[in-house]
């Protein structure tokens, strides 16, 4: 059945602008009776005097005298004097330089931008000068769920041996070390140490299939790798040594491996006959603050390498700065996120995404990151919240994959927990919902801070998200982090205001790559974020800035459904049909077909036991028209098994459309990024079998 009745409606629609984006944005109502932009929370004014920003705003009073009315007043100082602004983070957060610099900004283009040049730091100093003995560093827990505390004094020895010891084995600043780690403390040990004697820190987790792994360490040719033997996964083990030696063997840069048998801790056969043990290597003397000696490095020496997903190609090999990293994290854990010291705080990562970078980077500011290696749902499908609440965590994060997972499952996290300590929420990953947003307050508790943002592995950083002291809106992100100049561009490159366009970002920030690795010319660099607007940083994404600073991020634009000229983010077709209880899950894509013609075909997951009828496509339709309008309608739906997601919980839009119009799998998709690579055979059997329909 193809569902094209409403053809005569959309006719309508042949020419429009996007400007009717505002009305739906704003005004837009479903059955849970919420409205997007609906006022869910409002701080008191007691509440927003405790708050780092205010405090913040106090220091400039005091040190800079500056006095701004409101938080949109101080975002545009903060862009307007870009200089003014990141020296005044430099030195309220008192960033610790060797040698000083000579500028907050030397040359100022994009890509290429120069941050304090002429200084020297290092990141990892900066986390272990929090070291206080007796005090908890870090808590961790795997799928026992028993709580572990680590401390200070513990953590920072462990660090300035095992640094030393790999300073023994030849390692220099600018070397590459690479990691296949779980999240346990042995992996934040060894960034640390790592980046404390100016050496390169890249991670993979170990459930990245071994093709994976070595489509990112071979591009940067680690020295040393540290490795796991397995893991634990929903009960049951999984081992990894055959993988591990596989990699091992494959990659000649490699001249010491450091391995952790982590899950047989009595194995004494590691992967590889050289390999050193993790326990016989910090089996050292002491290692005082005093006799350690932190390698000074330049600003934007290169700290860590992360990859992109890899989905569609070889994965990009992103490098951040020292100082760049030190900056933003500082900035946005607690300026936005609003961490105190000792705050405990949890997000449900893996080592292989950008936001462990996250949480182990909470350190810098003394809040206690809360470790967790295993299934989210497991052994009871409230296991995190249970987790959280013994943790007492202040901050809660996921991603609105797992919030959707939670609502299908019915938990009901209020029900069990107290939630004493809880005072936010942090989402990202993808799009989040205005009944996302609300969720948290109706099943979680009424008195809480959620902050949906937006930003990514590119910048390892946030570009907008929660600005404490603004009421929260559902669906809608509350402003632009301070220092990003964000925009909305059309195709001329013209700043849009209550209109979608591109997500760009206008003046560069600290934390931008500082290069893609073995990136000859930066060519990849500047293909991927400068290509459409030189000079101008392109995320990707279609975005919407409202005239009260609030952002709306709709999707990948890349993914992006373009009917009758009209730009469609996907996330707005999810919103509707992911919010039905007969539907489980949903993919979009569009299909550009010669004669000017398209295909747009939408893929269901349905709940166990259920058949996608004719009665369901039309409610389905009938959803998409109430909500938005016909042109959001699918040309045709279908019932899937599985929505194929990448490693890090993303729908893989643009590797399926790619495989629907007869791509070659193999340059369309990388399996080994993927959570559940089993999902494209449905996909490259439907191309087969419709390739009439989509050529």
């Amino acid at each position: 059945m193809t569902l094209s009745s409403e053809s005569d409606n959309i006719g309508a629609f042949k020419k429009p602008d996007n400007s009717g984006y505002r009305t739906m944005i704003t005004n837009r109502t479903d059955v849970s009776m919420v409205t997007v932009g609906e006022i869910l929370w409002e701080p008191s004014q007691e509440w927003i005097e405790q708050t780092n920003l205010h405090s913040y705003q106090q220091w400039l009073k005091a040190n800079r005298n500056l006095e701004f009315d409101d938080l949109h007043q101080l975002r545009r100082w903060s862009i307007d004097h870009l200089d003014d602004f990141w020296q005044s983070i430099w030195d309220y957060f008192n960033i610790e330089a060797s040698t000083p610099p000579s500028a907050v900004l030397g040359k100022r283009t994009m890509p290429g931008a120069e941050w304090f040049p002429g200084s020297k730091l290092n990141y990892a100093q900066h986390i272990l000068r929090n070291e206080k003995p007796g005090k908890t560093a870090l808590l961790y827990a795997n799928e026992d769920h028993v709580l572990h505390e680590l401390g200070w004094s513990e953590l920072a020895n462990s660090v300035r041996v095992l640094a030393t010891q790999l300073r023994k084995m030849g390692v220099k600043p600018g070397d590459r070390i690479g990691s296949y780690m779980t999240n346990i403390p042995q992996a934040v040990t060894a960034l640390l140490a790592c980046s404390s004697i100016g050496a390169i820190w890249s991670s993979c987790s170990p459930d990245f299939g071994t093709h994976s792994v070595l489509d990112r360490l071979s591009q940067i040719e680690p020295k040393v790798l540290f490795c796991v033997d397995g893991y634990h996964y929903k009960g049951k083990a999984f081992d990894r040594k055959a993988e591990v030696k596989n990699i091992i063997e494959t990659l000649p840069s490699i001249e010491k491996v450091i391995y952790f048998p982590y899950l047989n801790p009595d194995d004494s056969s590691p992967p590889v006959e050289n390999a050193i043990f993790w326990n016989d290597l910090l089996d050292q003397p002491p290692v005082s603050a005093d006799e350690f000696e932190f390698e000074q490095v330049p600003f934007d020496q290169p700290l860590w390498v992360l990859f992109s997903s890899g989905t569609t190609g070889l994965p990009k090999a992103i490098v951040h700065s020292h100082g760049g990293i030190l900056l933003e994290q500082h900035k946005l854990g607690v300026l936005h996120y609003n961490l105190k010291p000792e705050d405990r705080l949890f997000f449900f990562t893996t080592t292989g995404w950008m936001m462990w970078n996250f949480v182990v980077g909470s350190m810098l500011f003394g809040a206690v990151p809360i470790l967790y290696d295993g299934n989210p749902t497991y052994p009871e499908p409230d296991a995190l919240w249970k987790l959280a609440d013994d943790a007492g965590a202040a901050l809660f994060g996921a991603s609105p994959t797992l919030q959707q997972m939670q609502e299908n499952m019915g938990i009901v996290p209020k029900d069990k927990f107290a939630f004493k300590k809880l005072e936010s929420i942090m989402l990202a990953g993808s799009v989040v919902s205005a009944e996302c947003t609300k969720w948290f307050y109706d099943n979680v508790k009424s008195d809480l801070y959620v902050a949906p943002g937006s930003g990514g592995t590119d910048i390892c950083s946030g570009f907008n998200g929660p600005m404490p002291g603004l009421p929260v809106k559902a669906g809608v992100i509350q402003m632009p982090h301070l220092g990003v100049d964000l925009q909305a561009f059309d195709e001329a490159g013209k700043s849009l205001i209550n209109e979608v366009g591109e997500f760009v970002v206008t003046q560069p920030m600290p934390s931008m790559p500082i290069y893609f690795w073995h990136d000859e010319g930066n060519e990849r660099y500047k293909e991927t974020y400068f290509e459409d607007y030189p000079g101008i940083w392109r995320q990707g994404d279609y975005f919407m800035i409202n005239d009260e600073d609030g952002c709306f991020v709709l999707g990948r634009s890349d993914a992006t459904l373009n009917r009758y000229g009209v730009r469609i983010g996907t996330s707005e077709i999810y919103r509707a049909v992911d919010g039905m209880d007969e539907v489980e899950d949903s993919i979009i894509v569009n299909l550009d077909l010669p004669g000017e013609q398209f295909f747009m075909p939408l893929f269901v997951k349905l709940p166990e036991g259920k058949v996608l009828d004719d009665s369901l496509k039309q409610k389905i339709c009938q959803k998409l028209r109430t909500d938005y309008t016909p042109r959001h309608i699918p040309d045709d739906i279908y019932q899937v098994e599985e929505i194929p997601y990448t490693l890090t919980g993303k729908k893989m839009e643009v590797p399926i459309r790619k495989i629907l119009m007869g791509k070659d799998v193999s340059k369309a998709a990388n399996r080994d990024a993927m959570s559940n690579p089993g999902s494209l055979d449905y996909f490259i059997t439907f191309q087969e079998e419709h390739k009439d329909k989509l050529t």
